[in-house]
């Protein structure tokens, strides 16, 4: 944002915050013009340039064994209860630990199921800090799949002012000749003819004449003859 309004003052940078599974269909129905995703996005008709990649944590109370740690691996989650809400963000080949009752709706959900004591819930560290309790801390799961962020468009829009954002995004700097139109060259003055001249071609013609021809030569003066 900062960058932006530096950059740019005259055109304001809206944020507005919604759940995955609407991130996608804002930009595609023109109610945004750009969202952070996660890949893949499963969607046809938009750009994503991967910009990082997420940590992903256990979300636990703060009284939870698993916080004796600094990291733990799917193995120890094993005979938890881990909550796999119905917007879960994670490419999962096999759900960690022991299945709940019932799915939640949403990661919100989750989170206050895990401040309820009902279980444990796995996602992105982004994610974590967004639904941040005090009574509840995570860790790292280093062998979990990890989640891989991307900025979104439409494909049809890669418009001047997308490609700025593009390279703000990205850290280019502001001398940065991307999403900018190239300044146009300047024109090299005409030479002026000097004066009593022709044109160019007439000059080079009068040379040639001149130098294909010659002066004529005056003839050997005879010598005087005697009276």
């Amino acid at each position: 944002m900062r960058t932006w309004n530096e950059r740019l003052p005259k055109v304001p940078l809206v944020l507005s915050m919604v759940t995955a599974a609407e991130a996608a269909d804002l930009v595609l129905d023109d109610g945004a013009d750009a969202a952070l995703l996660r890949l893949p996005t499963g969607r046809a008709g938009l750009h994503a340039i991967p910009l990082y990649t997420e940590t992903t944590v256990v979300i636990v109370p703060k009284d939870h064994l698993v916080t004796a740690a600094d990291d733990v691996s799917a193995a120890d989650l094993a005979d938890e209860v881990v909550l796999h809400p119905l917007d879960d963000t994670l490419d999962w080949e096999r759900l960690p630990g022991r299945p709940a009752v019932e799915r939640p709706a949403t990661t919100a959900d989750a989170v206050e199921l895990v401040a309820a004591g009902v279980g444990l819930l796995v996602v992105p560290q982004s994610l974590a800090r967004l639904h941040h309790r005090r009574d509840l801390t995570y860790r790292p799961v280093l062998d979990a799949p990890e989640s891989r962020v991307a900025l979104s468009w439409p494909e049809d829009e890669t418009t001047d002012l997308m490609e700025q954002f593009i390279g703000i995004v990205r850290g280019r700097t502001v001398n940065s000749t991307r999403g900018r139109p190239p300044a146009a060259a300047p024109e090299k003055p005409k030479r002026p003819a000097a004066e009593g001249r022709g044109s160019a071609a007439g000059t080079a013609a009068d040379r040639n004449g001149r130098r294909g021809s010659r002066a004529p030569q005056r003839g050997k003066r005879g010598k005087p003859r005697r009276r």
